[in-house]
Parts: structure tokens; C-alpha cells; sequence
């Protein structure tokens, strides 16, 4: 056999053998975007496997069948332990779900969204809530000073 196929099947064999997606140890809470989210995802992974495994190219295509495999594993982990945390109308304190309004000291105004792990992004503005940045910010109320990364900044709204 030549040497070449062999470099194949091993980089295939490996790319088979995918690490399981880290769950994170915090609890799973989850706005109902974020549920939906999930459920999204996890109709996604489903619908990958099975279509890896009718496909009959199983042993071709070994890396497709150990992605779906492994995206269906955390899915269903995730969804299993989702806290479903429904938003509170009008908070007076920084809480799970709401949208804070900072400003920074150089006079910048940010809004964040404290939201679960799976659903946050930093670019749309939404943050998990075990940032750094959300931990500093929660329990805190509108005029109240807070340090994050070594600045202080005030939060100016709470919605």
C-alpha cells in the first residue's frame, strides 16, 4: 500500500475520533431566545446525524459522522440542563436577561445584554453572564459605580 494512502486514512481516522465539546460547569441558565436557540441547534445536530448515518458513506466520510455525533452529545446535554429564566419587566437591579447601559470613563455609552453561555456574543452585544463583565455588573443598580478591566465605569439604564 503506499505510503500516501495510509497518511490518509490515518489523518481521516483521526479527525474521526473529535474531543467532545466542553460543557461548562456553571449552571445552565437561558433566556426563552436562548431555549429556542438550543432547540434550534439541537434540531440541527439531529438532523446531521441521521443524515451522515443514511448516507451510507459512514466509513468515507468519518469526520462528518464524528461532528453531528459530537455537536447531538452537547446538544442534548445543554438542553437537558437549560434553566429557562423568563425576562423581569422593569428591574431595578442588574438581573439575569436585562440590557445595562454603561458609560465609560472617556464618555462612551455601551449596551450589554446578560444572557446564558450558548447565547452570547459580544459583537451583537449580548454577554454571558459569568463574564467578567456581567459578574461585576449584576445586583448593581442605575447611578452605581463598577471597575471592569481595571476602568471604572457607571451604569446609566437598566431595561
Amino acid at each position: 500500500m503506499s505510503v500516501a494512502f495510509t497518511k490518509d486514512e490515518d489523518h481521516e481516522a483521526a479527525a474521526a475520533n473529535l474531543p467532545d465539546r466542553p460543557i461548562s460547569p456553571h449552571p445552565n441558565l437561558v433566556t426563552p431566545e436562548g431555549l429556542a436557540f438550543l432547540e434550534t441547534a439541537f434540531a440541527e445536530a439531529k438532523a446531521a446525524y441521521s443524515a451522515a448515518q443514511a448516507s451510507g458513506l459512514i466509513n468515507a466520510d468519518r469526520t462528518a459522522m464524528a461532528r453531528a455525533a459530537r455537536d447531538l452529545r452537547y446538544y442534548t446535554a445543554r438542553l437537558g440542563s437549560a434553566q429557562r429564566i423568563d425576562p423581569v419587566t422593569s428591574p431595578q437591579k442588574v438581573v439575569f436577561g436585562c440590557e445595562v447601559i454603561i458609560a465609560r470613563e472617556d464618555g462612551r455609552q455601551q449596551t450589554f445584554r446578560i444572557v446564558g453561555e450558548d447565547e452570547a456574543d459580544p459583537n451583537k452585544g449580548s454577554i454571558s453572564y459569568v463574564s467578567p463583565m456581567a459578574r461585576a455588573l449584576l445586583g448593581k443598580e442605575i447611578g452605581d459605580e463598577v471597575q471592569v478591566a481595571g476602568a471604572g465605569v457607571e451604569i446609566t439604564a437598566i431595561r
